[in-house]
């Protein structure tokens, strides 16, 4: 079942929001996007070091978990980003049975995926059809399956880690917008998640098929998995990898806890599972905080 809905209503400043969001649809979002990436990757000190201390500061970053926990240290703001954690800092649950976060972040929604559709906030759905590129055959595997959505703010760890043991299949580049993704845009951009850009990776796992998907956001320079670096085709068009194809003699195969990806500043991770896999915990309900590596779901 669909977790209750548990999205701040909006408040006095709606007015703000609706111009923020509207700001949205006309602002070049791949343009800024660009923009970003040259300065999340300048490595001259003073405004590396300013970048990375600003960011520290205004998100309150916890930097005791890091695994160089020197800002200094840091080529660039990026490198900061996308920091590595101490090895203790994210115990992965290490029963088989229990799917495990794949990231840092807040729970948006988990529920089921029901006739075809995924709940978004309160008001909104989107096809699974259209999240997933119009792929049928993916479709067909996780229609009336389960879904879980989790967003990750600029303070979190951005690394996205394997929920379960799996074997690459197949690996999707749609292109798209990038609105931002935070609440208030889940709440007033229809069909966010299925507009955004992003890159779907379908696993086999224990569980059966599993897609871990990762959504761009304004401001998101790029989308890196841990097998075919960042990727960045085409703008225009869908494109697909096939990992099963007998010129790919090595398998991509990866553990519950390795990591997967991860992007170049933040965004949201959605991960499906086909009908009666798994059950997600109690506990794992819209806004509770995530931390990569708990358990939040069991096999059915």
């Amino acid at each position: 079942m669909n977790q209750p809905d548990t999205t701040p209503k909006d408040g006095p400043n709606h007015i703000l929001q609706t111009l923020f969001v509207g700001l949205q649809y006309l602002l070049p979002h791949h343009l800024l996007s660009s923009v970003m990436h040259g300065i999340a990757r300048i490595e001259l000190k003073p405004v590396k070091d300013l970048l990375i201390r600003q960011a520290i500061n205004w998100y309150k970053v916890d930097m005791e978990e890091a695994l160089q926990n020197d800002p200094r240290q840091y080529r660039s703001f990026n490198d900061f980003f996308t920091r590595a954690l101490q090895p203790d800092a994210r115990p992965f649950t290490q029963e088989e049975n229990q799917v495990a976060a794949p990231a840092d972040g807040t729970l948006s929604r988990a529920g089921d995926i029901e006739s075809g559709f995924l709940l978004q906030a309160k008001g909104h759905d989107y096809s699974l059809l259209e999240l997933l590129g119009g792929d049928p055959e993916m479709n067909q595997l996780f229609e009336d399956g389960n879904f879980a959505t989790i967003y990750l703010s600029p303070r979190d760890y951005h690394r996205v880690h394997m929920p379960v043991n799996g074997r690459l299949r197949r690996m999707v580049h749609v292109p798209g917008r990038l609105f931002s993704v935070n609440a208030t845009t889940c709440r007033k951009v229809p069909r966010l998640f299925a507009r955004n850009e992003r890159v779907i990776s379908l696993f086999d796992t224990a569980f059966g098929p599993m897609a871990i998907i990762l959504v761009g956001a304004i401001f998101v320079s790029s989308i890196e998995t841990v097998w075919a670096g960042t990727i960045t085709p085409k703008r225009q068009q869908t494109n697909k990898w096939d990992y099963q194809q007998q010129d790919k003699p090595t398998p991509v195969e990866l553990a519950k806890g390795e990591e997967m990806g991860r992007f170049n500043m933040g965004s949201t991770v959605i991960m499906l599972f086909a009908r009666d896999a798994v059950e997600w915990l109690e506990d794992f309900t819209a806004g509770s905080t995530v931390r990569m590596g708990q358990a939040v779901g069991e096999k059915c």
